[in-house]
Protein backbone atom coordinates (compact mmCIF):
# COMPACT_ATOMS: atom_id res chain seq x y z
CA UNK A 1 0.00 0.00 0.00
CA UNK A 2 1.56 3.69 -1.07
CA UNK A 3 2.62 5.57 2.20
CA UNK A 4 0.20 8.30 1.24
CA UNK A 5 -2.62 6.10 1.50
CA UNK A 6 -1.66 4.29 4.43
CA UNK A 7 -3.66 6.08 7.04
CA UNK A 8 -6.39 7.28 4.91
CA UNK A 9 -8.97 4.65 7.18
CA UNK A 10 -8.06 6.66 10.11
CA UNK A 11 -8.15 10.06 9.03
CA UNK A 12 -11.73 9.59 7.50
CA UNK A 13 -12.52 8.12 10.62
CA UNK A 14 -11.42 11.20 12.51
CA UNK A 15 -13.17 13.42 9.99
CA UNK A 16 -16.45 11.34 10.39
CA UNK A 17 -16.88 11.24 13.86
CA UNK A 18 -17.19 15.53 14.52
CA UNK A 19 -19.90 15.24 11.35
CA UNK A 20 -22.22 12.95 12.90
CA UNK A 21 -21.61 14.37 16.18
CA UNK A 22 -22.72 17.29 14.83
CA UNK A 23 -25.76 16.18 13.17
CA UNK A 24 -26.45 14.33 16.05
CA UNK A 25 -26.33 17.55 18.49
CA UNK A 26 -28.07 20.03 16.12
CA UNK A 27 -31.67 18.69 16.55
CA UNK A 28 -31.25 18.29 20.40
CA UNK A 29 -30.17 21.47 20.58
CA UNK A 30 -33.09 23.37 18.48
CA UNK A 31 -35.73 21.55 19.69
CA UNK A 32 -35.10 19.92 22.94
CA UNK A 33 -32.35 21.90 24.81
CA UNK A 34 -35.18 23.72 25.85
CA UNK A 35 -37.91 21.43 27.54
CA UNK A 36 -39.93 21.31 24.03
CA UNK A 37 -39.75 17.10 24.70
CA UNK A 38 -39.50 14.86 27.43
CA UNK A 39 -37.15 12.23 27.67
CA UNK A 40 -38.82 9.41 26.00
CA UNK A 41 -39.91 11.35 23.09
CA UNK A 42 -36.12 12.92 22.64
CA UNK A 43 -34.37 10.22 20.86
CA UNK A 44 -37.30 9.64 18.17
CA UNK A 45 -37.03 13.75 17.88
CA UNK A 46 -33.13 13.81 17.56
CA UNK A 47 -33.15 11.06 14.63
CA UNK A 48 -36.27 12.24 12.62
CA UNK A 49 -34.98 15.91 12.64
CA UNK A 50 -31.17 15.30 12.45
CA UNK A 51 -31.52 15.26 8.50
CA UNK A 52 -32.84 19.03 8.46
CA UNK A 53 -31.33 20.60 11.59
CA UNK A 54 -27.98 18.49 11.79
CA UNK A 55 -27.46 18.37 8.01
CA UNK A 56 -28.37 22.40 7.81
CA UNK A 57 -25.35 22.79 10.36
CA UNK A 58 -23.01 20.52 8.64
CA UNK A 59 -23.64 22.27 4.96
CA UNK A 60 -23.13 26.34 6.53
CA UNK A 61 -20.12 24.90 9.25
CA UNK A 62 -18.26 22.80 5.98
CA UNK A 63 -19.05 26.08 3.47
CA UNK A 64 -17.55 28.50 6.38
CA UNK A 65 -14.49 26.52 6.94
CA UNK A 66 -14.04 26.07 2.81
CA UNK A 67 -14.52 29.66 2.05
CA UNK A 68 -12.63 31.14 4.98
CA UNK A 69 -15.61 32.35 6.47
CA UNK A 70 -15.46 33.75 10.27
CA UNK A 71 -18.47 33.37 13.27
CA UNK A 72 -20.33 36.61 11.54
CA UNK A 73 -20.69 34.62 8.22
CA UNK A 74 -21.72 31.76 10.34
CA UNK A 75 -24.44 33.48 12.09
CA UNK A 76 -26.04 35.16 8.95
CA UNK A 77 -25.89 31.43 7.07
CA UNK A 78 -28.17 30.46 10.39
CA UNK A 79 -29.95 33.27 9.80
CA UNK A 80 -30.59 32.24 6.44
CA UNK A 81 -31.78 28.77 7.56
CA UNK A 82 -34.19 30.17 10.30
CA UNK A 83 -35.99 31.97 7.72
CA UNK A 84 -35.75 29.34 5.20
CA UNK A 85 -37.10 26.83 8.07
CA UNK A 86 -39.67 29.05 9.56
CA UNK A 87 -40.77 30.90 6.10
CA UNK A 88 -40.64 28.21 3.17
CA UNK A 89 -40.38 24.56 5.17
CA UNK A 90 -42.86 24.27 8.23
CA UNK A 91 -44.22 27.73 7.28
CA UNK A 92 -44.68 28.75 11.28
CA UNK A 93 -43.69 31.91 10.62
CA UNK A 94 -46.97 32.84 8.35
CA UNK A 95 -49.58 30.23 10.28
CA UNK A 96 -51.14 32.33 13.19
CA UNK A 97 -52.34 28.87 14.40
CA UNK A 98 -48.98 27.20 14.05
CA UNK A 99 -48.90 26.33 17.62
CA UNK A 100 -52.75 26.18 18.70
CA UNK A 101 -52.87 22.27 18.77
CA UNK A 102 -49.51 22.36 21.42
CA UNK A 103 -49.11 23.70 25.07
CA UNK A 104 -48.33 27.00 23.63
CA UNK A 105 -51.11 27.99 22.34
CA UNK A 106 -51.38 30.88 24.98
CA UNK A 107 -48.93 32.89 23.09
CA UNK A 108 -50.93 33.64 19.99
CA UNK A 109 -52.64 36.85 21.35
CA UNK A 110 -48.78 37.97 21.69
CA UNK A 111 -47.34 37.15 18.55
CA UNK A 112 -50.59 39.19 16.91
CA UNK A 113 -49.51 42.35 18.32
CA UNK A 114 -46.50 42.84 16.41
CA UNK A 115 -48.06 41.71 12.89
CA UNK A 116 -46.34 43.23 9.68
CA UNK A 117 -48.82 44.71 7.65
CA UNK A 118 -49.31 43.59 4.09
CA UNK A 119 -46.66 39.98 4.65
CA UNK A 120 -49.18 38.76 7.62
CA UNK A 121 -46.26 37.67 10.06
CA UNK A 122 -44.92 38.45 13.41
CA UNK A 123 -42.07 40.26 14.43
CA UNK A 124 -42.20 39.00 17.59
CA UNK A 125 -42.28 35.18 16.42
CA UNK A 126 -39.81 36.07 13.80
CA UNK A 127 -37.27 37.36 16.23
CA UNK A 128 -37.60 34.09 18.44
CA UNK A 129 -37.65 31.68 15.46
CA UNK A 130 -34.74 32.92 13.47
CA UNK A 131 -32.86 33.89 16.71
CA UNK A 132 -33.00 30.56 18.36
CA UNK A 133 -32.03 28.76 14.74
CA UNK A 134 -28.86 31.18 15.35
CA UNK A 135 -27.98 30.68 18.62
CA UNK A 136 -29.84 27.12 19.52
CA UNK A 137 -29.58 24.84 15.90
CA UNK A 138 -26.37 26.04 14.25
CA UNK A 139 -23.51 28.25 16.68
CA UNK A 140 -23.91 26.63 19.99
CA UNK A 141 -23.56 22.53 18.29
CA UNK A 142 -20.57 23.91 15.88
CA UNK A 143 -18.74 25.49 18.69
CA UNK A 144 -18.93 22.65 20.98
CA UNK A 145 -17.93 19.86 18.60
CA UNK A 146 -15.11 21.97 16.97
CA UNK A 147 -14.04 22.63 20.51
CA UNK A 148 -13.29 18.65 21.10
CA UNK A 149 -11.03 18.82 18.58
CA UNK A 150 -7.59 19.90 17.87
CA UNK A 151 -6.37 23.27 17.03
CA UNK A 152 -4.99 22.03 13.94
CA UNK A 153 -8.76 20.26 13.04
CA UNK A 154 -10.81 23.10 13.86
CA UNK A 155 -10.24 25.04 10.60
CA UNK A 156 -10.55 22.48 8.30
CA UNK A 157 -13.50 20.51 6.63
CA UNK A 158 -14.68 17.51 7.34
CA UNK A 159 -16.39 16.14 4.65
CA UNK A 160 -15.51 15.42 1.22
CA UNK A 161 -17.25 16.54 -2.37
CA UNK A 162 -18.96 12.91 -1.84
CA UNK A 163 -19.90 13.99 1.78
CA UNK A 164 -21.10 16.86 1.00
CA UNK A 165 -23.49 15.97 -1.82
CA UNK A 166 -24.64 13.31 1.68
CA UNK A 167 -25.28 15.77 3.57
CA UNK A 168 -27.08 18.36 1.22
CA UNK A 169 -29.76 15.41 -0.23
CA UNK A 170 -30.12 14.16 3.92
CA UNK A 171 -31.25 17.83 4.49
CA UNK A 172 -33.48 18.07 1.47
CA UNK A 173 -35.05 14.84 1.95
CA UNK A 174 -35.55 16.13 5.78
CA UNK A 175 -37.44 19.48 4.73
CA UNK A 176 -39.40 17.66 2.57
CA UNK A 177 -40.75 15.16 5.52
CA UNK A 178 -41.21 18.22 7.62
CA UNK A 179 -43.14 20.11 4.34
CA UNK A 180 -45.39 17.39 4.17
CA UNK A 181 -45.84 15.91 7.26
CA UNK A 182 -49.35 17.03 8.75
CA UNK A 183 -47.84 17.94 11.93
CA UNK A 184 -44.49 19.54 10.53
CA UNK A 185 -46.05 22.75 8.25
CA UNK A 186 -50.05 21.52 9.44
CA UNK A 187 -51.83 22.07 6.25
CA UNK A 188 -50.82 25.36 5.65
CA UNK A 189 -49.30 27.33 2.70
CA UNK A 190 -48.19 30.50 2.82
CA UNK A 191 -48.84 33.11 0.14
CA UNK A 192 -46.76 33.66 -2.79
CA UNK A 193 -46.05 36.89 -1.52
CA UNK A 194 -44.86 35.72 2.07
CA UNK A 195 -42.97 32.62 0.08
CA UNK A 196 -40.77 35.48 -1.70
CA UNK A 197 -40.34 37.57 0.82
CA UNK A 198 -38.53 34.41 2.83
CA UNK A 199 -36.42 33.51 -0.13
CA UNK A 200 -35.67 36.84 -0.96
CA UNK A 201 -34.68 37.29 2.61
CA UNK A 202 -32.59 34.24 3.05
CA UNK A 203 -31.05 34.92 -0.35
CA UNK A 204 -29.93 38.40 0.94
CA UNK A 205 -28.29 37.09 4.27
CA UNK A 206 -25.92 34.08 2.10
CA UNK A 207 -24.76 36.97 0.05
CA UNK A 208 -24.11 39.10 3.00
CA UNK A 209 -22.06 35.85 4.64
CA UNK A 210 -19.81 35.57 1.33
CA UNK A 211 -19.51 39.57 1.35
CA UNK A 212 -17.54 39.23 5.43
CA UNK A 213 -14.97 37.15 3.83
CA UNK A 214 -11.43 39.74 3.82
CA UNK A 215 -8.67 38.64 2.26
CA UNK A 216 -5.75 38.71 5.12
CA UNK A 217 -3.90 42.03 5.56
CA UNK A 218 -0.18 41.47 4.52
CA UNK A 219 1.92 41.05 7.55
CA UNK A 220 4.75 43.69 8.12
CA UNK A 221 7.85 43.29 9.46
CA UNK A 222 9.46 45.65 11.94
CA UNK A 223 13.20 45.36 11.87
CA UNK A 224 14.81 45.69 15.26
CA UNK A 225 15.68 48.76 17.16
CA UNK A 226 18.16 49.32 19.53
CA UNK A 227 16.53 50.50 22.66
CA UNK A 228 17.57 53.75 23.57
CA UNK A 229 18.65 53.80 27.37
CA UNK A 230 16.09 55.52 29.47
CA UNK A 231 17.17 57.96 32.23
CA UNK A 232 17.10 56.62 35.58
CA UNK A 233 14.59 58.84 37.05
CA UNK A 234 12.32 58.22 34.08
CA UNK A 235 9.56 55.44 34.34
CA UNK A 236 9.88 52.11 32.62
CA UNK A 237 9.20 52.89 28.74
CA UNK A 238 6.06 50.68 26.72
CA UNK A 239 6.98 49.61 23.39
CA UNK A 240 4.24 50.34 20.53
CA UNK A 241 3.17 46.70 20.52
CA UNK A 242 2.30 47.09 24.36
CA UNK A 243 1.06 50.54 24.60
CA UNK A 244 -1.52 49.98 21.51
CA UNK A 245 -2.40 46.29 21.81
CA UNK A 246 -5.94 45.11 23.72
CA UNK A 247 -6.21 42.17 24.61
CA UNK A 248 -9.36 40.10 24.78
CA UNK A 249 -11.31 39.77 27.52
CA UNK A 250 -11.28 36.94 29.88
CA UNK A 251 -13.67 34.04 28.06
CA UNK A 252 -16.46 34.55 31.18
CA UNK A 253 -16.78 38.55 29.42
CA UNK A 254 -18.38 37.20 25.98
CA UNK A 255 -20.90 34.73 27.88
CA UNK A 256 -22.16 37.16 29.66
CA UNK A 257 -22.66 39.38 27.08
CA UNK A 258 -24.80 36.60 25.28
CA UNK A 259 -26.22 35.37 28.41
CA UNK A 260 -27.77 38.94 29.04
CA UNK A 261 -28.64 39.69 25.32
CA UNK A 262 -30.71 36.22 25.07
CA UNK A 263 -32.27 36.26 28.70
CA UNK A 264 -33.32 39.72 28.62
CA UNK A 265 -34.33 39.81 24.82
CA UNK A 266 -38.16 38.64 25.97
CA UNK A 267 -38.90 40.63 28.49
CA UNK A 268 -41.04 43.36 27.29
CA UNK A 269 -44.09 42.31 24.93
CA UNK A 270 -45.11 44.04 21.84
CA UNK A 271 -42.99 46.34 19.83
CA UNK A 272 -40.96 47.66 22.25
CA UNK A 273 -39.83 43.95 23.36
CA UNK A 274 -38.93 43.79 19.73
CA UNK A 275 -37.09 46.83 19.06
CA UNK A 276 -34.92 45.78 22.84
CA UNK A 277 -34.58 42.34 21.60
CA UNK A 278 -33.17 44.10 18.20
CA UNK A 279 -30.88 46.37 20.27
CA UNK A 280 -29.42 43.39 22.59
CA UNK A 281 -28.76 41.26 19.89
CA UNK A 282 -26.97 44.17 17.86
CA UNK A 283 -25.11 45.55 20.76
CA UNK A 284 -23.92 41.83 21.39
CA UNK A 285 -22.81 40.98 17.82
CA UNK A 286 -20.88 44.29 17.71
CA UNK A 287 -18.64 43.49 21.46
CA UNK A 288 -18.29 39.84 20.32
CA UNK A 289 -16.74 41.04 16.73
CA UNK A 290 -14.78 44.16 18.20
CA UNK A 291 -13.49 41.69 21.19
CA UNK A 292 -12.41 38.63 18.59
CA UNK A 293 -9.79 40.88 16.84
CA UNK A 294 -8.45 41.36 19.77
CA UNK A 295 -5.04 39.36 20.74
CA UNK A 296 -5.90 36.36 22.68
CA UNK A 297 -8.89 35.23 21.66
CA UNK A 298 -9.45 31.56 21.17
CA UNK A 299 -11.52 28.72 21.11
CA UNK A 300 -12.20 29.34 24.74
CA UNK A 301 -14.14 32.74 24.04
CA UNK A 302 -15.23 30.56 20.89
CA UNK A 303 -17.47 27.95 23.10
CA UNK A 304 -18.20 30.62 25.92
CA UNK A 305 -19.95 32.94 23.72
CA UNK A 306 -21.20 29.90 21.55
CA UNK A 307 -23.27 27.85 24.96
CA UNK A 308 -24.09 30.35 26.82
CA UNK A 309 -27.79 31.19 25.21
CA UNK A 310 -27.87 26.84 25.53
CA UNK A 311 -27.11 27.31 29.56
CA UNK A 312 -29.75 29.84 29.70
CA UNK A 313 -32.74 27.58 27.27
CA UNK A 314 -31.57 24.73 29.54
CA UNK A 315 -32.40 26.60 33.03
CA UNK A 316 -35.32 27.79 31.59
CA UNK A 317 -36.27 24.11 30.59
CA UNK A 318 -38.30 24.24 34.11
CA UNK A 319 -40.26 27.06 33.42
CA UNK A 320 -41.86 26.13 29.75
CA UNK A 321 -44.11 23.06 29.18
CA UNK A 322 -43.46 20.68 26.16
CA UNK A 323 -45.07 20.83 23.09
CA UNK A 324 -47.67 17.99 24.31
CA UNK A 325 -49.09 17.57 27.76
CA UNK A 326 -46.94 15.57 29.91
CA UNK A 327 -46.96 14.26 33.35
CA UNK A 328 -45.27 16.87 36.00
CA UNK A 329 -43.23 13.41 36.49
CA UNK A 330 -42.30 13.11 33.05
CA UNK A 331 -41.51 16.90 32.16
CA UNK A 332 -39.33 17.21 35.09
CA UNK A 333 -37.23 13.89 34.14
CA UNK A 334 -37.08 15.35 30.72
CA UNK A 335 -35.74 18.84 32.19
CA UNK A 336 -33.34 17.25 34.58
CA UNK A 337 -32.15 15.27 31.36
CA UNK A 338 -31.49 18.96 29.42
CA UNK A 339 -29.70 20.07 31.85
CA UNK A 340 -27.51 16.88 32.53
CA UNK A 341 -26.61 17.11 28.99
CA UNK A 342 -26.15 20.60 28.56
CA UNK A 343 -23.85 20.74 31.45
CA UNK A 344 -21.63 17.26 30.22
CA UNK A 345 -21.76 18.79 26.86
CA UNK A 346 -20.26 22.02 27.49
CA UNK A 347 -18.44 20.98 30.57
CA UNK A 348 -16.44 18.60 28.21
CA UNK A 349 -15.65 21.06 25.86
CA UNK A 350 -14.25 23.03 28.10
CA UNK A 351 -11.99 20.88 29.66
CA UNK A 352 -10.72 19.30 26.31
CA UNK A 353 -9.78 22.79 25.76
CA UNK A 354 -7.89 23.19 28.62
CA UNK A 355 -5.04 20.07 27.39
CA UNK A 356 -2.53 21.47 25.67
CA UNK A 357 -2.11 21.97 21.57
CA UNK A 358 -0.74 24.39 19.28
CA UNK A 359 -1.89 27.82 19.55
CA UNK A 360 -4.41 28.98 16.76
CA UNK A 361 -6.10 32.54 16.70
CA UNK A 362 -9.46 32.11 16.02
CA UNK A 363 -10.58 35.02 13.18
CA UNK A 364 -14.38 36.53 13.73
CA UNK A 365 -14.61 37.64 9.85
Amino acid sequence: MPPEHRHTPDRLHRRLVPAVALLLLAPWAAECSWGGFTLADTPFVVLVLAPMYGGAALLIRETARRLGLGWPAIALLAAAFGVVQAGLVDQSLFNPGFLDDTEFADTRAAAEATLVPGLGFSARQAFDYVGNHVVLSICAPIAIVESYLGAHRRPRPWLGRPGLAVVALLYLAGSLLVFADDGGRKNFLASPVQLTAAAGVAVALIAAAVLTRRRPAPSVVVPPQRPRPAPATAAPQQTDGEAYERRAPHPLWPAVVVLLAYACAGLLPGWPGVAVGLALAATAATVLVVWSRRAGWGQRHVLAAGTASLLVAAAQAYLVPTYAPATPAAALAGDVAVSVMAVTFVGGAAWRLRRPSPTVHVRAS
